[in-house]
């Protein structure tokens, strides 16, 4: 997988309303998949999938216990999700048109 397909799954990431709205109830800590069926419009299937985008983005990990898994964010995988945006909404140098008028 090259760099810009693995970047490409960061964004990705953040590219659907129910990870946006699951990204935001983990703010207040780790929650159980339990927890965020019972806050999402989704069934378990759907927040399977939904998790799986977001660990393969290495946004979030997940904890096995039991039968349930708990989730929250990867510190490592967000500092790089914000550093991989600043990287490329950072004009490196002005350069002048070369265009013929």
């Amino acid at each position: 997988m090259t760099e810009n397909e693995q970047n490409a799954k960061i964004f990705k990431a953040f590219c659907d309303a129910n990870r946006l709205k699951i990204l935001g109830l983990l703010q207040n800590g780790e929650k159980c998949a339990c927890q965020l069926l019972e806050q999402l419009d989704i069934g378990q299937p759907a927040l399977s999938h939904h998790m799986k985008i977001l660990c393969d983005a290495e946004i979030v990990v997940g904890r096995k216990e039991g039968k349930w898994t708990y989730y929250s964010f990867n510190p490592v995988g967000v500092a790089h999700a914000k550093e991989l945006l600043n990287q490329i909404t950072t004009v490196a140098s002005e350069t002048k048109c070369s265009c013929i008028d």
